[in-house]
């Protein structure tokens, strides 16, 4: 269950309450993922798969909910009869809505690309005397622009430093594609600044993600997000459960 808490401003000297319930659609029987669920003190969340979402708010506080940038009126949680089942329906007919299909990168098809772009920052070799003599039938030679390119040195500096930049970058864009938000995501319900600061701090090794199984790489990430959560207790941060 997706509960991703954005900001807690509780007002002090106020009962702190549990509001949690379904959002549907106006035909009161599917549920709406993603409604945005947002009080006046400036605690916030959003709903699952299922509808559902949870917040912790003051008894003096107000909350709305809203959707495709439509929000509702705000409704007082004093007024709230059962604020553990306070569900609702909202003006929106979810057959209506056009289907948005997300193609998602293939990381060994931009690798490719990458490569072929580059490729002559990735084959760069500085020049030496062994690149510069040759040995044919005819006996040894020297190839003139080698031999030209050894002494070439801020060019081969240059060229040098951008092809270790390339590198860099598609390491980055591999760890990237295994240690992906999605993927956190699903198996930590963390979102905004705890799900940014997770993924920074927990940022596994290149060899790690390059030789550890789909499972192992998976046990990692949870093991991660517990030890995660145990500091997050210790600081009275709101996270997941």
């Amino acid at each position: 269950m997706i509960m991703a808490v954005i900001a807690w401003a509780p007002y002090k000297g106020c009962a702190q309450i549990k509001l949690s319930g379904k959002v549907y659609d106006m035909s009161k029987f599917n549920p709406l993922e993603a409604v945005s669920v947002l009080s006046a003190s400036g605690a916030g969340t959003v709903t699952d798969s299922l509808g559902r979402y949870s917040l912790i708010v003051s008894e003096t506080d107000s909350v709305w909910f809203s959707y495709l940038n439509k929000p509702t009126p705000k409704f007082a949680v004093n007024a709230i009869l059962n604020p553990q089942n306070f569900e609702i329906s909202l003006h929106v007919n979810v057959t209506e809505l056009k289907e948005v299909r997300v193609m998602p990168r293939n990381y060994r098809m931009d690798s490719l690309q990458n490569r072929l772009d580059y490729a002559k920052a990735f084959d760069f070799r500085k020049p030496g005397i062994g690149s510069a003599l040759s040995v044919g039938p005819a006996g040894a030679g020297l190839d003139l622009d080698e031999f030209i390119g050894m002494f070439q040195f801020r060019k081969n500096r240059r060229m040098l430093a951008f092809q270790s930049r390339l590198l860099q970058e598609e390491e980055d864009r591999f760890i990237d594609h295994r240690f992906s938000r999605v993927l956190v995501i699903k198996l930590t319900q963390l979102h905004g600044s705890a799900l940014d600061s997770f993924m920074v701090a927990y940022r596994p090794t290149l060899e790690f993600v390059s030789f550890s199984t789909d499972y192992e790489f998976q046990e990692y990430i949870k093991k991660c997000f517990y030890q995660y959560r145990k500091y997050a207790e210790m600081r009275n941060e709101l996270l997941p459960k």
